[in-house]
């Protein structure tokens, strides 16, 4: 069956690569603003039964979700039987549940709207939370990036140690720290006294090593700020930086590297000028399997 690969704005680079792993289609598409700012989308090309369209949903979110929402009913309303939906970095995914009477889910309000457009199937990357493709009543997807920057890494680095900035990080500590063959532990917030808290590495001593700290999104960077300078302290030799997704807003880069940081990496699920990690292979075996 030919499968069709269609790119948003936001993952033109990402969908190429994509269709030339899987020897597959891209399709061209036209998306522009008219003046008042309303979205103009068309697809230029013959559409297959299957169609798959790759389109990243970080900053600017609401243009970018509005324009797949236009791409997925546009393609049910022209012919496609199927439209399988990957989004790399899922917007909104941070509020899953409401933490104040009158909030909104901002996620599950998602879910159901790529539903709505016409989505068959989904596929994201290291969701904030794996529960949101629970708000899914179609079939989602939630893949791991992080073996991908295990490999990248593991050449790289010489007697390494991952670092999980704090517990929820935990399992992508684990999971980079078996791929390289090496040990990995998390930071853990000690009440010393009623006024003081010490945040220190649990169980390891990372004297003279190289230290990877691991997490999924580096949004502002003070995560990784306040975890740089304690490894720095600890007397870490030299302190990398992995991430999925490089929401980087505003100056979390320079903020980063201002704490001590000798090299940040991440992933072209985002955008951005440490996204050196491709997924590419990660979704086009995915869909192959599939």
């Amino acid at each position: 069956m030919i499968i069709l690969i269609i790119g948003g704005s936001a993952s033109q680079n990402l969908a190429a690569k994509v269709a030339n792993l899987l020897d597959e289609q891209l399709c061209p598409i036209e998306t522009r603003r008219f003046p008042d700012g309303e979205r103009y989308v068309r697809i230029k090309d013959e559409i297959s039964d299957e169609v798959v369209v790759i389109q990243s949903t970080g900053y600017p979110q609401d243009e970018n979700f509005m324009e797949l929402f236009f791409i997925i009913k546009n393609l049910k309303d022209i012919g496609a039987k199927k439209v399988k939906v990957v989004i790399p970095y899922l917007g909104y995914s941070r509020q899953d549940k409401r933490f104040k009477p009158g909030e909104a889910i901002s996620v599950k309000i998602i879910a159901e709207l790529l539903e709505a457009a016409g989505a068959d199937e989904i596929f994201s990357i290291n969701l904030h939370e794996h529960k949101i493709i629970e708000f899914f009543n179609i079939l989602a997807h939630d893949l791991s990036a992080i073996p991908l920057l295990a490999e990248h890494l593991s050449s790289k680095v010489d007697d390494p140690v991952i670092i999980a900035p704090d517990k929820g990080a935990l399992d992508y500590a684990k999971t980079m720290a078996n791929i390289i063959g090496c040990e990995y532990d998390h930071m853990e917030k000690t009440r010393i006294s009623p006024e003081r808290v010490e945040t220190r590495i649990k169980n390891l001593d990372i004297e003279g090593k190289s230290a990877i700290v691991v997490d999924d999104i580096i949004s502002t960077g003070g995560t990784i700020v306040n975890a740089s300078r304690i490894l720095k302290d600890q007397g870490a030799r030299e302190i990398r930086v992995a991430c999925v997704h490089p929401v980087l807003v505003d100056d979390a880069l320079l903020r980063i590297f201002s704490a001590g940081v000798d090299d940040v990496i991440a992933t072209d699920t985002i955008k951005s000028e440490v996204s050196v990690v491709s997924v590419a292979p990660l979704i086009a075996e995915t869909l192959k399997n599939g």
